[in-house]
């Protein structure tokens, strides 16, 4: 699943146009689809009764060639089409069908549903007939898979285009990753994921999933400076910033050091507090970021001390109540900066940019260009957006996570991997995954203390 791409319906379009340009025909990549989906198919049946519900498109011929691979394995299956197919690789992926073929779904039963009535071109609310066939065979099967998407879906949105959709136990996308497979609502209905390649190549310019990182094992001459100094800067509320710092020095940097003059209660003894001036400790040319925000507070002091943070030139992530105090001109065009905000610190940044667009990713994408930061959004759809228009989707994290501190932790796991060397935008990806790997090995009802210890298990994971 790493960097895997996440297409928009036209560049999947775009493609697939390229893969018949190159000589593969509509009918050998049908055969390509739908026989990877079959294979899935036919190990969730484990030999039950399997219906598939075709459409007009190249979705509904997927279903075909799904529903004949299933019957050639001996396994019990039917068709039920409302519609005849559109397409000539969809009408000859039906004469190849040699099973029972029904246009009605009435009275219908069985174990396995699968639903290939449309698939990711769909725009529009499906209509009333098509809709209740959907609930009702939906009804009438105990367990559903999704081919492509869930008929429905709106495919780069994740929007819900009908109410009282039914939910699946599987969703097979077909060629790359859509937008809807990670985004809600949509993804909430789709159970379990998995992805069958068609041959499409890599699309310059599209979305990629921020999937598992390949963390480096230290050099054997490694040592604390090789490996990263990471400054913390704190302020008035050492809580934050302490969890900062303990996830920083668990997620490969070889040294964290606290910046500040508001002593935490019982610090780890490994990380290094340094009560000095802070313009004088910001001038070691050792440090290889910077994080600016947790506990930071928003008063005047605060204020002076994100302006050396920034001034110093170094790599920074800028987090929690830095971004509300953040300010259009106090960046450096020459400056790394990562940005991480939560959903009321993100409209606090665009409001501070003067920013307006018609969306979550829209305004994402206005701010990085805008401000020259990466913004790494966090919430139920974390996305990550670079100056230089590059976007990356995470994956679903636990919902455990939503608790006080998990963001300061987010923040140290981010600066420890740029100080390790990462640019910001990988910084990033390779930061949410981690978050979320840490949270999995949590298990449910955990704290941020809990979160920012179990970081090292995420990285081993990582190796």
């Amino acid at each position: 699943m790493k960097n895997a791409q996440v297409l928009t319906v036209a560049q999947m379009q775009a493609a697939e146009q390229a893969l018949i340009d190159a000589g593969t025909s509509v009918d050998e990549i049908m055969q390509i689809a739908g026989r990877g989906a079959a294979e899935w198919v036919w190990r969730v049946a484990a030999g039950r009764p399997v219906t598939v519900l075709c459409g007009p498109g190249n979705n509904g011929g997927d279903g075909y060639v799904i529903a004949e691979t299933l019957r050639q394995r001996g396994d019990e299956v039917q068709i039920v089409a409302p519609i005849t197919p559109k397409t000539d690789a969809a009408k000859n992926a039906r004469r190849a069908y040699k099973g029972v073929l029904l246009s009605s779904g009435k009275d219908v039963t069985g174990q396995v549903l699968v639903d290939c009535l449309f698939g990711s071109g769909l725009a529009r609310p499906l209509s009333g007939e098509h809709i209740l066939m959907l609930r009702d065979l939906a009804k009438r099967h105990t367990v559903r898979i999704a081919v492509d998407l869930p008929s429905g879906v709106e495919s780069d949105s994740g929007a819900l285009l009908n109410e009282r959709l039914p939910d699946y136990r599987l969703t097979i996308a077909l060629g790359a990753w859509k937008f809807a497979h990670w985004r809600l609502p949509a993804r909430e209905m789709m159970g379990d994921l998995r992805l069958i390649p068609i041959g499409v190549a890599a699309i310059e310019g599209a979305a990629q999933l921020a999937g598992k990182p390949d963390i480096p094992v230290p050099a054997s001459d490694a040592h604390k400076y090789t490996r990263g100094l990471c400054a913390v800067v704190g302020g008035a509320m050492p809580g934050a910033t302490l969890l900062a710092s303990q996830a920083a020095m668990r997620a490969g940097t070889g040294y964290v050091k606290l910046l500040t003059h508001h002593l935490p209660t019982n610090p780890p003894a490994g990380l290094v507090i340094d009560q000095a001036s802070l313009e004088d400790t910001l001038g070691d040319h050792r440090i290889a970021s910077v994080l600016v925000g947790p506990g930071l507070g928003r008063d005047r002091e605060a204020d002076d001390r994100l302006a050396m943070a920034i001034d110093c030139g170094k790599p920074i992530v800028i987090d929690a109540d830095a971004l509300v105090l953040l300010k259009p001109g106090m960046l450096r065009a020459d400056m790394p900066c990562l940005a991480t905000p939560h959903d009321g610190e993100f409209e606090a940044l665009c409001r501070a940019f003067a920013i307006v667009a018609p969306d979550r990713q829209a305004c994402a994408f206005a701010l990085a260009k805008t401000s020259g930061m990466v913004i790494l959004a966090k919430g139920p759809d974390t996305l990550i957006a670079a100056p230089d228009g590059r976007l990356a989707i995470a994956p679903p994290a636990p919902s455990w996570l939503s608790v006080a501190g998990t963001g300061d932790v987010l923040a140290g796991i981010a600066a420890s991997r740029m100080a390790s060397g990462r640019e910001p935008f990988d910084a990033a990806c390779e930061a949410v995954w981690l978050h979320g790997e840490a949270a999995r090995q949590c298990g449910p009802a955990f704290s941020a203390d809990d979160l920012a210890l179990a970081v090292s298990g995420a990285i081993a994971a990582a190796l």
